[in-house]
C-alpha cells in the first residue's frame, strides 16, 4: 500500500496516527534524496568511465593510424594498398564514434546530472528547511500550550485573557504552518514523479541517439567492408599460391642448394677468414670476412662481419688480384687455406681461409689458382627441362579437347580448375593425349572414365609442361611493371598492348584459354571461381620466371593481377 494522504482537517487535530502519517511522507522523501544523491554519484563515475572508455579508444585509434605494413618486393597490389589503408579507415570510424561518444557524454551532464541536482537541493532542500520550521513550530507551540496551562487561576483577569490571546494567535500560526507545510509534502511526492523521470527519458534519450549515430556509421562502413572482406580473400587466395611455390622452392634449394645459387655480378662470394698479422710478439689473429671477387675486373671486395656481435658491418676494403698461391698444410697450421697477392699493393699477400677443402677449390678456380677442378660460383640461369608439351598442332588439339569438354561437363562444378586430380590419372590422360596414336580415340566430353578435376588438372600441366610460358620469358617482366603500378585503364592498355607483342602461335593459344576462363568466371556463382580465384590458378600457369627465387615468387601476385586483367577485358583483347 501506498503512502497515506494527509488531509488539511487533521492539521487541527493533530492527531498522533496524522503525526505518524507526516513522518511516514517524510521518511520517503528522505529515501529518494539519498536514491537521487547516489544516483548522481553513479551518473558522474559513468562519466568517468566513457571519458576514460573514450580516451582508451582515441589511443587505440591513434595507433591503428600511425602502423604501416612493410611488404616484400618492390610494390604493392591494389588489394594490398586497400589493406593497408584499412588501418587509417578503423582509426578514421573510431574518431568519429569517439565524437559521438562526447556528445552523448556532455549530453549526460546536461540533462541528467544537473537536473537531478537541481531537484535535489531546490526541491527537496525546501521541503528539509520547511520541516524544520514545522518542528521548531511544534515544540514552540506545545511549551507554550503547556506553560499556559500551569498559569494559577488566582492570576488576575487581564493577564489571563492576555495570556488566552497570545497562546491562541500562536496556535493559529502553528496551524497555518502546518497546513504549508503538508500541502509542501503532497506535493513534492506528486512532483518527484516527473521531475525525476523526465532527465531519466532525456538521458535515454541521448544514449539512443548515440547507437543510432553509431548505426549510421556502421551502415556507412558497410560497403567499405564489403569491399575489403574482398582485398582480404583475394590477398588470402594469393598467399596460398605464394606460400605452396615458396614451400616447393625452398625444398628444391634444400635438395640441392648448388644448382639454385642466385645468378650474381660475382664470380664468386662468400664468407673467409682473413689472417691479419700482428707485431711481435703477439702474433696474427683470424677475422671473418665477407668476400666477393669479379673475375672480369679481377676486383676483390673484403668486409669484416662478425654474426655474434650484432652483425655489424665493418669497413671494407678493395684490392685488385695479382695471383693466387695455395697453402700446403706443412706451410700453416690450419687446413683449407691459400694466399692472394693484391696487384695495386706491391709486397702486400692476404692468407685466408676456406670452411671446406670444396669450397676452397672453389675459390681456387675463380681466383685463377692451380686447383681449377670445380665449376665456378657464377653459374648460368638453369633454364627447366623441357617435356613432351610442345606449343604446335598436338598442343591445340589437346588445349581444345580440354576446353570442350570443362564446357560441356563441368562448368558449374564448385573449385573448377582449383580442386586437383589424382596425379597418376592425371598424368595417364595427359600422356594419351600427347600420343599421336591414342589422342583420337580419347573422348573427354562423354566419357565416364576422365573426371572433370582430372581434365582440368591435365590442361595446366600440359601448359606447364610447355618449353616456356605462354606469356614467354622475354616479356614476363614488361607484363609484371604494368600490375605494379598506373591507374586500372592504363594497365589494361599496357598488356593489351603486350599481349600482341607475343608470337602468334603464343597469342591464339592465349585467347583460347582466356575466353575459356572468361565464360567459366561467368559461371561464378555456381562453381565459386570468382576472376581473382582464376588468377592465383592460372597466374603461375601462364608466366613464371626464368629464374626460381624468393623474390620472382614475391611477384608471383601481380602475375595474377596481369591474368586477372585478361580475363576481365577479353574482348579488348582479342580486339586487337
Amino acid at each position: 500500500m501506498g503512502l497515506q494522504p494527509l488531509e488539511f482537517s487533521d492539521c487541527y487535530l493533530d492527531s498522533p496516527w496524522f503525526r505518524e502519517r507526516i513522518r511516514a511522507h517524510e521518511a520517503e522523501l528522505e529515501r529518494t534524496n539519498k536514491f537521487i544523491k547516489e544516483l548522481i554519484k553513479d551518473g558522474k563515475n559513468l562519466i568517468a568511465a566513457t571519458k576514460s572508455l573514450s580516451a582508451a579508444q582515441r589511443k587505440f585509434a591513434h595507433s591503428l593510424r600511425d602502423f604501416k605494413f612493410e611488404f616484400i618486393g618492390d610494390a604493392e597490389t591494389d588489394d594490398e594498398r586497400c589493406i593497408d589503408a584499412s588501418l587509417r579507415e578503423f582509426s578514421n570510424f573510431l574518431k568519429n564514434l569517439e565524437e559521438q561518444r562526447e556528445i552523448m557524454a556532455l549530453s549526460v551532464t546536461e540533462t541528467l546530472i544537473k537536473p537531478l541536482e537541481k531537484f535535489r537541493k531546490e526541491q527537496l532542500g525546501a521541503v528539509k528547511e520547511e520541516k524544520k520550521k514545522f518542528d521548531k513550530e511544534t515544540e514552540k507551540n506545545y511549551s507554550l500550550i503547556d506553560k499556559h496551562l500551569n498559569l494559577s487561576a488566582k492570576k488576575k483577569d487581564s493577564h489571563l485573557q492576555e495570556a488566552d490571546i497570545q497562546v491562541e494567535q500562536n496556535r493559529q500560526h502553528f496551524y497555518e504552518l502546518s497546513l504549508e507545510y503538508v500541502c509542501k509534502l503532497q506535493e513534492i511526492q506528486e512532483r518527484k514523479k516527473f521531475e525525476f523521470v523526465e532527465p531519466m527519458l532525456s538521458f535515454f534519450q541521448g544514449m539512443f541517439t548515440f547507437y543510432h549515430q553509431g548505426h549510421e556509421l556502421a551502415k556507412d562502413f558497410n560497403h567499405y567492408k564489403m569491399e575489403l572482406q574482398i582485398n582480404i580473400q583475394n590477398t588470402r587466395n594469393r598467399f596460398e599460391g605464394t606460400r605452396s611455390e615458396v614451400e616447393e622452392l625452398m625444398n628444391k634449394i634444400r635438395q640441392n642448394p648448388k644448382d639454385h645459387k642466385r645468378a650474381s655480378q660475382f664470380t664468386a662470394e662468400g664468407y673467409l677468414y682473413v689472417q691479419e698479422k700482428r707485431p711481435p710478439p703477439f702474433g696474427s689473429s683470424w677475422v671473418k670476412h665477407y668476400c666477393m671477387y669479379r673475375k672480369a675486373a679481377k676486383k676483390f671486395n673484403i668486409i669484416p662481419f662478425e654474426h655474434r656481435s650484432g652483425g655489424k658491418l665493418g669497413d671494407g676494403e678493395v684490392f685488385f688480384l695479382k695471383e693466387c698461391t695455395r697453402r700446403h698444410t706443412d706451410s700453416i697450421d690450419r687446413r683449407f687455406c691459400f694466399d692472394v697477392e693484391a696487384a695495386d699493393r706491391p709486397g702486400v699477400s692476404l692468407t685466408m681461409q676456406a670452411f671446406s677443402e670444396e669450397e676452397r677449390k672453389q675459390w681456387l678456380e675463380a681466383l685463377g689458382g692451380k686447383e681449377a677442378l670445380f665449376p665456378s660460383f657464377n653459374r648460368a640461369i638453369i633454364p627447366r627441362p623441357e617435356g613432351g608439351a610442345q606449343l604446335d598442332k598436338m598442343g591445340f588439339t589437346i588445349l581444345r579437347k580440354c576446353i570442350s569438354a570443362v564446357e560441356t561437363r563441368g562448368i558449374n562444378d564448385q573449385g573448377l580448375y582449383r580442386v586437383v586430380g589424382v596425379s597418376s590419372k592425371v598424368q595417364r590422360l595427359l600422356s594419351m593425349l600427347m600420343d599421336v596414336k591414342t589422342c583420337n580415340e580419347v573422348d573427354l566430353e562423354n566419357s565416364i572414365d576422365w573426371e572433370v578435376k582430372t581434365i582440368t588438372s591435365a590442361l595446366k600441366q600440359y601448359l606447364r609442361s610447355l618449353p616456356e610460358p605462354l606469356m614467354t620469358y622475354e616479356l614476363h617482366g614488361d607484363f609484371i611493371v604494368p600490375a605494379k603500378s598506373g591507374s586500372p585503364e592504363s594497365r589494361v592498355n599496357a598488356v593489351h598492348f603486350l599481349v600482341h607483342k607475343l608470337p602468334e602461335k603464343n597469342k591464339e593459344m592465349l585467347d583460347i584459354l582466356v575466353k575459356h576462363l572468361t565464360n567459366v568466371s561467368n559461371h561464378s556463382k555456381q562453381n565459386l571461381m570468382t576472376v581473382a580465384n582464376l588468377g592465383v590458378v592460372f597466374g603461375p600457369t601462364l608466366m613464371r620466371p626464368q629464374e626460381e627465387t624468393v623474390a620472382a615468387i614475391m611477384d608471383l601476385k601481380f602475375q595474377n593481377i596481369v591474368v586477372e586483367i585478361l580475363i576481365e577485358n577479353h574482348e579488348k583483347m582479342e580486339g586487337g
